[in-house]
C-alpha cells in the first residue's frame, strides 16, 4: 500500500522468518562476493554463506564492529563500485575517524520507505506539516527524516538544528503537526517558548518523533506534559542505515519495533558474544538484510537492551535502552548508565532535565559529581530549599545505584546545551 500499513507488518511470524531467510542468504553472498573485508574475515572463520541454513545458523558468522569500520575508512565496506554509490553519510567522528557510510539509489529509496513507514506508524499521515530539527549534512538524521516525510506525502520545513530563537518561531508561524527532532532538543525548545512567554501547548503539533540518543520514560512523560503532543520514539544508526531501523507505533508506545522485513536482530552478552535467548538483557546486533551499498553483517550497535514480542505489528520490539556498553560508567567498581541518573533526575518535581556528570579522581577513588538545573519556576528556591533537593537526589542516587555522589544545582543555563545529542558525561580521569 502506498500510504498505510504495508502487508509484511501484518505478515506471519512464518513469512516474516522465510523473507529474512532469503534476503540474508543473498546479503551474505553479496558481501563475500563483493567486500575483500569480509571474504577474509569469513574464511578466517571457517564459514561460507552456504553454511547459513536457517536464521539461527547466522551465529556462526563474526561480528563487525565500529572500529572495522574505520580501519576501512574511507570505501573498502562498500560492495558496490563507488560510481553506484549515489550517497555518503558519516558518524561524527567525535573519537577518531568517522565512519562511512553508502547508499545506492535503491538504498535510499529502501531508506525513505522505512522513514515514511515510521512517520505513518507514529500518527503522522499524508499531508501534516513535519519540522525536522535533526542535523542535515554527513549526520544521517535531518535528510533520513526529509525523505521519508516526502515519501509519505507530508510537507516538510527542512529547519536542521540550532537557531533555536527561530525554531519558535516557525513553529508558531508554519502551524507543524510533527516535529522530528533529538528528545534532549526538544527540550531546548520548551525552553525557549517559555522565555518568549509562549505556552508549548498552543501550538499545532500533535506528534513528536524522538531519537538519536537514549532517552527515558521519564523525559518522555516531560515532553508530553510540556507539549501535550504524543513523543514517540524512532531507533536507528548510520552505520545500519539511519533513523528507521525500528520505531514505535502511537496506539501502544511500547517500544519501537524493528522492520524486520530489512534487518535482522540478535541479542548478545557483550561479554562472550553468545547469543542470548529470546527476552533477554544484553547488547542488540543488526544484520542488514536488503542494503546494497554497505551491508553490515552482525554489526555490534553497543546499545543494551532486550527484544520484546510483537504487539501492534508483527515484528519483535525493542524494549527501552538501558544504555551503551561504551556509554557505561565504572565507578568504584559499580556499573552506572547516565539514563539511570536521568530517570531519578526527573522523579524530582524541582528538578530540569538539563544535567551532566562529572567523574573524576580524587588520589585512588573515583568521584561522580551531577550539575543539574532547576525547572525555570523555581529559579528562585532559597539556599534551603536547594540543599534539600540536593541532598534528596543524592539520597535516591546512592539507595538505587549503590554510589555517593556531589550533587551541584546550578542555575537555568548552567548546563551546556546541545542542538543534536545530548552530551551527559565529562569524565576527566587520567586515561
Amino acid at each position: 500500500m502506498k500510504h498505510g500499513l504495508h502487508a509484511i507488518e501484518n505478515a506471519s511470524r512464518d513469512e516474516i522468518v522465510a523473507l529474512q531467510t532469503e534476503r540474508l542468504k543473498w546479503t551474505l553472498k553479496h558481501v563475500y562476493d563483493n567486500v575483500p573485508y569480509y571474504r577474509a574475515k569469513f574464511d578466517a572463520a571457517d564459514v561460507h554463506p552456504d553454511d547459513l541454513e536457517s536464521l539461527a545458523d547466522l551465529s556462526k558468522f563474526p561480528f563487525t564492529t565500529k572500529q572495522d569500520l574505520r580501519d576501512n575508512y574511507p570505501y573498502n565496506m562498500f560492495a558496490v563500485p563507488r560510481q553506484k554509490v549515489a550517497r555518503i553519510h558519516a558518524s561524527s567522528g567525535t573519537t577518531g575517524k568517522p565512519t562511512v557510510v553508502g547508499y545506492t539509489q535503491k538504498d535510499i529509496d529502501t531508506w525513505a520507505d522505512l522513514i515514511a513507514r515510521s512517520i505513518y506508524a507514529s500518527g503522522g499521515r499524508p499531508g501534516d506539516i513535519v519540522h525536522v530539527a535533526y542535523g542535515y549534512g554527513l549526520f544521517t538524521g535531518g535528510l533520513g527524516a526529509h525523505y521519508g516525510a516526502e515519501k509519505l506525502g507530508c510537507t516538510v520545513i527542512p529547519m536542521s538544528g540550532g537557531q533555536t530563537e527561530k525554531q519558535v518561531q516557525l513553529i508558531c508561524d508554519f502551524k507543524p503537526n510533527i516535529i522530528m527532532v533529538t528528545p534532549s532538543y526538544m527540550l531546548n525548545i520548551a525552553d525557549e517558548f517559555r522565555r518568549q512567554g509562549i505556552d508549548p501547548r498552543s501550538t499545532e503539533l500533535r506528534i513528536g518523533i524522538h531519537g538519536a540518543e537514549p532517552w527515558t520514560d521519564a523525559m518522555r512523560g516531560e515532553i508530553e506534559n510540556v507539549f501535550g503532543i504524543d513523543a514517540i520514539d524512532i531507533y536507528g544508526l548510520s552505520e545500519v542505515i539511519g533513523p528507521g531501523v525500528a520505531n514505535e507505533c502511537v496506539e501502544s508506545k511500547d517500544g519501537p519495533v524493528i522492520w524486520e522485513d530489512h534487518f535482522y536482530p540478535e541479542i548478545i552478552d557483550p561479554i562472550t558474544g553468545e547469543v542470548l535467548p529470546e527476552g533477554s538483557q544484553g547488547e542488540l546486533v543488526f544484520t542488514s538484510l536488503t542494503k546494497e551499498a554497505m551491508p553490515v553483517i552482525r554489526y555490534r550497535t553497543r546499545d543494551l537492551t532486550r527484544l520484546l514480542a510483537p504487539t501492534s505489528r508483527n515484528m519483535r520490539r525493542i524494549g527501552k535502552i538501558t544504555g551503551r556498553s561504551d556509554d557505561m560508567l565504572i565507578i568504584r567498581g559499580v556499573n552506572v548508565f547516565p539514563s539511570q541518573i536521568e530517570e531519578l533526575i526527573l522523579r524530582q518535581p524541582k528538578l530540569s532535565p538539563h544535567y551532566i556528570i562529572e567523574v573524576s579522581r580524587d588520589g585512588h577513588l573515583d568521584t561522580m559529581k551531577v550539575n543539574v538545573e532547576l525547572k525555570p519556576e523555581f529559579q528562585f528556591a532559597s539556599g534551603p530549599e536547594k540543599e534539600f533537593v540536593a541532598h534528596d537526589l543524592q539520597h535516591h542516587i546512592k539507595s538505587y545505584i549503590g554510589i555517593s555522589a556531589k550533587i551541584d544545582i546550578v542555575e537555568e543555563g548552567g548546563v551546556e546545551r546541545s542542538i543534536g545529542k545530548a552530551r551527559r558525561i565529562i569524565d576527566k580521569r587520567p586515561k
